[in-house]
Parts: C-alpha cells; sequence; structure tokens
C-alpha cells in the first residue's frame, strides 16, 4: 500500500515539473538558511556552559555613579575574593584572573612576543572545567613563577617533548624564571576568555594588596545549588561599608555616608556566568562579547525564511488543486476515503521535503565556510561526526513535511466529486483569499528586510563618514615603540627627517583601536562635592596637531612652559561638566593621583574641540590631558608610496637590535575594526534579504504561471477584441501589484520600529526617513513586476486562435 502511494506521488510530481521544482529549491533554500541560523544561535547561546558548574558561577562587577559619570568595570579590587570567601558561608569558591596581555619570554635563543598570559588563582581549575592533560591541578599554580601551558602552545614551544619541569623566562628588568607544572586542554572557543599560559597569581604581587581603591582582577564565585544569587548580592552595601569605607575617608575626606549624601553611589553587583557573553558589563572585558540582538534577528529571519517556503508550497499546490480536482474526484467514486487521499498528499508533500532536505544539506556544505568568514564563527556541519543530527534532520523533515503540506492535502481532498467531474470547479474564494493572504505576508517579510538592510547600510554609512573630531587618515600607529627603550627618541627624530612624515606624537593614549587606559578621580577648583570619574591621556606637546584636533580655547602643550608639567587640557565636554562652558582657562583642577588621599592641582591652559575617544555607540564623556613622558608612536605621514616608507621603518627598527618585531596599524582601520559587527550583521542581513526576496519570487512566478494557464483563454478572447500587449501584462500584473502593496503597508510600521529600537543602541545616529520606505515600495513593486512579466509576455505573445481552438 505505501509503495503505491509512493509510486502515484512521485508520477504526480514528475507530471508537475516547473511545481515541483519551484518548491524543492525554495524549500532547500529556506532550510539551509535556518539551519546555517540555527547552528549560530546555538553556538552563540552555549557561551561557558562547558563549565560544570556553570548554573551556580557568578562574576562580581564594580558599579558606581560619581557627580553623573557612571563606571562599570568588571575587575575588581585584589581583596574582594578573599573578602568574600571570608565573610560569606554560601560563598564555596573564589577565584581570579588578570589579563597580562602578551609578555616576551625568552625560549632558549629564541624570543616570543604573541602568547597570551593571565594569572590565576591556585583554585582556578576547581571552577572551572578546564582539563589538566598534565600535572595536578591542585598544586599547578599554588606557587610562585609556576605556570602552566595549553596543549597547543606546549606543541609549539617543545613540539613532542614533555614540559613539565622546564623553565622559561620573562623577560622584564631582569629575565624572570618561570617552571611549566602542567598542560591544559585547549580551552574551548565558546568561552569568554582565551589564553595561551596561566601563571601562579602568587607571581603578581600586587595580588596580595588590601587596597580597595583599584582594580585588576576578574573575580569569580561558586554558589551553592540551587542557591539565588541576588540574595548574596543584597549582602554587598555591608562589604563596600565594612572595607572601602575607611579608604574613601582617607582618600577624599569624607565618610561613606557623606559620599552618597552628595549623590554619588558605588557598590557590587553579581553576574552569572552563562550571562558574560551578551552583557559585557565594560570596555574592559576579557574579549569582546556578542549581542543578543543579532540573535534574535537572525532567529526571526531564519524563522521567517522557513515559513516563507512553506508558504511557496502551499500557495503553489493549493493555486495547481483544479489540475488535480478531476482526479480526485475519480478516486472518490471509486471508493477511496477522505483520509487515503489526505494520506497520499501529505506522502507527496513529505517526498518533496525529503528532496528539499537533500538539496538543503548540500547548500549548507558550500555556503558555511563563507558564512563563516562572514561571521567570524568556526560552524560545523557534519553528518559523520554527529550521527543524531540525522535523526534530528528526518524529524525536522518531517515536521515540516507536515506542516507545509498540511493545508494542500486537507484542500483538496475536500473536493466535491459530482461537481469538479462536471468541471465546475475553479477555486473556491476561501482558497484564493489564503493564497492572497500569503503573497501578502511573504513581500511584508520582504520590504522588512529591504528597509532594515538599507537603514543598517545608511548608518554604518553615517559612522565611517561621520567626523571624529580629528582626522583618521593616514595615522600610523607603532604601538610597540616602547621596546625600542632609549632608542625610542632617536626613532622619532630619524622620522621626522623623513621627507613623507608630517609629524611624530609619542602616546600610547589612541581614540581607535587598543589603548590604554587611565581612569581619574577629580573635581574642580577646590570643590570635592564635585568630584567625578573621568578618564586621562597621557600626552606630548604634539599630540594635538598630529592628530589633526583643534582647539576652542586656549592653547595646547609647549616645550617652551617649564610649567606644563603641572597644566592641563580638557575636552568641551569636560568644561561643561564642570560648569565653565566657554571660560574654561585659568580655572584649576584637583586630581586624586593615589590610593592614599594624594593630590595634585592643575592649571587649564587649553580646551581641545571633543572628539570621539570611543565607539559611537557611547556619548563623548569628560577628558582630561596630562603633559608626560610616555611610550608609543603615531605618525602622520603625507605619502603615496606607504609600502616604501614602512619598508624604511622596519630596516632601521631592525637597526637597533630589538627583539620585538617591527608592527604598525593604520588609525582609519582601527576605526573600521570598531564597527565590524555591525557591517557584519549588514551583510548577513543583506544576504538573508535577497535570499528571502528570491523565495518569495519563486512562489509569485510559480502563481503567475498558474494565473496565465487558468486565463488563456480570457486573454485570447480580450487579443481578438483589440487588447494590446501592454494592456495583457496590466491585467495580470495589477492584481500581484495590489497584493504588494498591501503588504507594505502592513510592513512600513513593523520595519520602523524594530530599526529605530536597533538605532537605540547608538549615541549618534541617523534619522529613519521617509524616503526609505518609498524606496522600499518601488523596489518590491518592480521585483514583483519582474516576476510576474516573463509569464505576463508570455502569454500576450501567444496566438489567441490557439488559445481559443479547443475548449
Amino acid at each position: 500500500m505505501i509503495l503505491n502511494y509512493i509510486k502515484i506521488a512521485w508520477r504526480n510530481l514528475l507530471k508537475n515539473k516547473l511545481y515541483s521544482f519551484i518548491n524543492i529549491f525554495g524549500l532547500a533554500i529556506g532550510i539551509a538558511t535556518c539551519l546555517i541560523i540555527m547552528l549560530f544561535v546555538q553556538d552563540e547561546l552555549s557561551y561557558d556552559r562547558f563549565n560544570e558548574k556553570a548554573d551556580r558561577i557568578v562574576r562580581i562587577i564594580f558599579k558606581a555613579n560619581i557627580n553623573g559619570g557612571k563606571i562599570s568595570e568588571s575587575n575588581v579590587m585584589p581583596p574582594t575574593a578573599r573578602t568574600l570567601k571570608n565573610d560569606y558561608p554560601e560563598v564555596q569558591e573564589a577565584t581570579r584572573l588578570r589579563n597580562f596581555g602578551k609578555p616576551r619570554i625568552i625560549l632558549g635563543e629564541n624570543t616570543i612576543n604573541d602568547a597570551t598570559l593571565a594569572y590565576a588563582d591556585s583554585n582556578f581549575f576547581d571552577v572551572f572545567s578546564i582539563s589538566l592533560l598534565k600535572g595536578n591541578p591542585k598544586t599547578a599554580l599554588s606557587q610562585p613563577n609556576f605556570l602552566v601551558l595549553s596543549k597547543k602552545t606546549s606543541e609549539r614551544f617543545f613540539g613532542n617533548q614533555d614540559p613539565i619541569g622546564k623553565i622559561i623566562y620573562f623577560k622584564k628588568d631582569e629575565n624572570v624564571p618561570f617552571k611549566i607544572t602542567g598542560v591544559f586542554d585547549d580551552i574551548p572557543l565558546n568561552s569568554h576568555f582565551h589564553f595561551d599560559m596561566f601563571g601562579s597569581m602568587a607571581s603578581d604581587t600586587e595580588a596580595k594588596s588590601s587596597s580597595w581603591m583599584s582594580s585588576n582582577y576578574f573575580t569569580y564565585l561558586v554558589l551553592p545549588k540551587g542557591y539565588d544569587y541576588k540574595k548574596l548580592e543584597a549582602k554587598m552595601p555591608q562589604m563596600v561599608e565594612k572595607h572601602m569605607g575607611p579608604e574613601i575617608l582617607q582618600a577624599m575626606g569624607m565618610t561613606i555616608g557623606q559620599f552618597r549624601e552628595k549623590g554619588n553611589e558605588l557598590g557590587f553587583v553579581l553576574q552569572k556566568l552563562t550571562d558574560i557573553h551578551f552583557n559585557s558589563s565594560s570596555t574592559n572585558e576579557l574579549e569582546p562579547g556578542g549581542d543578543k540582538m543579532y540573535v534574535y534577528i537572525f532567529g526571526i529571519v531564519a524563522l521567517f525564511m522557513l515559513l516563507i517556503a512553506c508558504i511557496n508550497f502551499m500557495n503553489l499546490s493549493t493555486a495547481g488543486a483544479s489540475k488535480r480536482a478531476k482526479e480526485v474526484g475519480v478516486r472518490k467514486v471509486m471508493g477511496s476515503a477522505k483520509m487515503d487521499l489526505v494520506g497520499q498528499f501529505l506522502l507527496e508533500s513529505i517526498i518533496l521535503t525529503a528532496l528539499s532536505l537533500l538539496v538543503a544539506i548540500i547548500l549548507v556544505q558550500i555556503f558555511l565556510p563563507a558564512f563563516n568568514d562572514i561571521s567570524g564563527k568556526t560552524l560545523t556541519f557534519s553528518i559523520a561526526q554527529n550521527p543524531q543530527i540525522i535523526i534530528v534532520l528526518l524529524l525536522f523533515g518531517l515536521f515540516i513535511g507536515l506542516i507545509a503540506g498540511s493545508y494542500p492535502a486537507f484542500f483538496l481532498s475536500s473536493f466535491k466529486p459530482i461537481l469538479v467531474l462536471k468541471g465546475r470547479f475553479s477555486g473556491t474564494k476561501n482558497s484564493i483569499g489564503l493564497r492572497q493572504g500569503l503573497v501578502v505576508f511573504q513581500f511584508c517579510v520582504s520590504v522588512c528586510l529591504i528597509i532594515g538592510t538599507a537603514i543598517v547600510y545608511l548608518q554604518l554609512s553615517y559612522i565611517q563618514n561621520k567626523k571624529l573630531g580629528y582626522n583618521q587618515n593616514q595615522l600610523l600607529v607603532l604601538p610597540n615603540s616602547w621596546a625600542l627603550g632609549k632608542n625610542e627618541a632617536l626613532f622619532k627624530e630619524i622620522l621626522l627627517k623623513d621627507s613623507r612624515v608630517v609629524n611624530v606624537t609619542t602616546s600610547p593614549y589612541k581614540p581607535a583601536g587598543p589603548t590604554n587606559s587611565n581612569n581619574s578621580l577629580a573635581y574642580p577648583e577646590a570643590d570635592d562635592s564635585q568630584i567625578m570619574r573621568t578618564l586621562q591621556y597621557g600626552v606630548d606637546d604634539q599630540y594635538i596637531p598630529t592628530m589633526g584636533m583643534e582647539m576652542a580655547e586656549g592653547r595646547n602643550f609647549s616645550r617652551k612652559f617649564s610649567s606644563d608639567s603641572t597644566a592641563i587640557v580638557i575636552n568641551e565636554t569636560a568644561a561643561k561638566a564642570f560648569g565653565w562652558g566657554k571660560n574654561s582657562v585659568g580655572h584649576s583642577i584637583t586630581r586624586l593621583i593615589d590610593n592614599n588621599g594624594k593630590k595634585k592641582v592643575y592649571q587649564v591652559i587649553g580646551v581641545v574641540k571633543d572628539f570621539h575617544f570611543k565607539s559611537l555607540h557611547e556619548s563623548i564623556t569628560p577628558l582630561l590631558m596630562v603633559y608626560e613622558n610616555n611610550w608609543g608612536l603615531i605618525v602622520k605621514i603625507k605619502t603615496q608610496d606607504a609600502t616604501g616608507l614602512l619598508a624604511t621603518m622596519k630596516t632601521q627598527w631592525q637597526s637597533f637590535g630589538v627583539d620585538e618585531p617591527f608592527s604598525y596599524a593604520f588609525m582609519d582601520d582601527l576605526v573600521n575594526k570598531t564597527y565590524q559587527a555591525e557591517q557584519k550583521t549588514g551583510v548577513v542581513l543583506s544576504i538573508f534579504g535577497l535570499l528571502t526576496i528570491f523565495i518569495a519570487c519563486l512562489g509569485l512566478f510559480g502563481l503567475a504561471t498558474f494565473t496565465a494557464e487558468q486565463r488563456i483563454k480570457e486573454i485570447g478572447v480580450r487579443k481578438v477584441l483589440g487588447a494590446n500587449i501592454g494592456q495583457i501584462i496590466g491585467l495580470l500584473s495589477k492584481d500581484f501589484l495590489k497584493l504588494v502593496l498591501i503588504a507594505c503597508v502592513f510592513a512600513f510600521p513593523i520595519a520602523w520600529y524594530a530599526m529605530y529600537k536597533w538605532l537605540q543602541g547608538f549615541a549618534y545616529k541617523i534619522e529613519i526617513s521617509w524616503w526609505i520606505f518609498v524606496l522600499a515600495a518601488f523596489l518590491s513593486l518592480l521585483i514583483a513586476f519582474l516576476t510576474v512579466a516573463y509569464q505576463s509576455v508570455k502569454v500576450a505573445l501567444m496566438n489567441p486562435v490557439k488559445s481559443l481552438k479547443t475548449e
């Protein structure tokens, strides 16, 4: 019986090759897109869940609001971990990480500069599920100058040799030996931190500090199973008063109560480990996090694409019902029950879906590498490595087949045999209305994606072209010039003599890309009630002209004035925050320069025009510039021969015999990298938009073909009566164009609201203009017209004698 049904189903599919092809190809694209996005969503939602104690681990975050300046830092003070462990019995474990970047490593005669290091407490491996392949997890980080390597790093350093007990040196003022005590398995990709090496926290002298005024340590707690971490969070104010209160009194001369009476606040909150990836709390995260909004967007797009593919199936199946109406009538007369017909049509649907699934798997294998390149992921789809995927895909295909084929099956099986055998079946109003409604839904989604893609593109263009307050073009950054030591000044002088170089400044502070970060507590005049937290740049007298910044008031630093060692330049936002407006020069600013309340007074000599030193997601905040000797070179060049200049610089660099390799970056590239996530989202959204429109057009093409076939005799009569080709094309196209216009009416408010919410994530953003919606409507109408034009022209050009000669 089943084999007979399969033969009948296959024969019917071959009879309707065009509809079958459109269904298979359209559904395959929808399923393939859905599978790729499911892999993306699954990867995003899996971050840090590989840890056995993931549901019990929280991270502590420092938050403060000082005179309106908000602080949120994910690294906290040295004694926070041990205080929580000692004072609160619900804290079962407390461990810390401190990021030490990429130290210079001496390994035999080689120097290594690109291996990342973090210091970790001795109980690190008790908290996180990172397997120690060699060594004892209890003692591997228990003593000063102990070091564990990742498996990949161990193989890189020592090949197949056993590294346990070997010594490597960290090059500082003097070479510091570290003993290798373990090898850990490579950290999974879906972790919020990745390091090549972990050194013992006992090696870090600052880790033993009892100061509550400096923050460098990422601190994680393990709580009892089922414990509500909010209960511990509610006890944080007690810890602040007991331990931070005395230091605030010493540094600021006020009690914590007085500090709060002035409208200030500070304290700690807890963050679940599994929330870190999507809820990065500050700019000092170990690694950039994800954005849950994009997960939602991609998930919704995948769902809609799959729905549109299923809608195409239903549309084409119900539209082609008249071709099979007599078949249904004959089979009912011959005794077929309704459920037998339903079963047959559902089987046809499942066969189509199975074929679509096979094509979809091939499409996933072809396009997944390209998606990885765009999204920055390393997603894989392998049935051989994960046989359980076969079961999931079969259930998925069965589900889609039943969903897509359910309405056509019940619709076709409900025909009355007497009517269809008399040839009186031409489709019910309900079926026509449903098809029209589904077309409206398809193009509603398509119009939303067109508008969304346009707004994302315009916002990214706005970001890239917005004046940042400095000239990022032809700025060359040499971040590791510190390695030159005393030769850095000589290297700078050599560069200045090159005719291809305009200017050079020495500073590690950059408004884009990785940069030094130095926050400062400061207040105007002697009024400590106005204390605020500001960002501070240490610069030389050439920083402002090299960066192409402009002064709004006063002057820049100058070597001519020895008093500039106590001078300060502020930005316009700081001038407003201190209440000086456009009369800032001559005022004084008091800064706290250590944790013991030591202060230094500076005279304001100038105000630099506001420039963007954060991404355009954030507003410009107060900034202080002080005159300091620093390291790190930023070079303004004026040559088209950048390659030749870089070769000259590299040769000169190597002549100093430093171990550090010559490296550089262009400032405009650093600016662009700031918005890589948005750029990738724009590209992915554009691709999904095109695919959605393509699938919708496939369905529209099929419906246009069906409509043309249904009205072929009517068109023949009209042509005999004098209708021209243009009138025939208009007759066949207008009904579809009306549906697209209706889709626009529904799509416009939905798209406006969605993109309005997305733009709220930017402090500086475009306005959503009316012409975007007009353009989206025009493009949708044009796409729809071109889709149905082929069949319209084909029918319009047909000889009317041919269409009218048979009944």
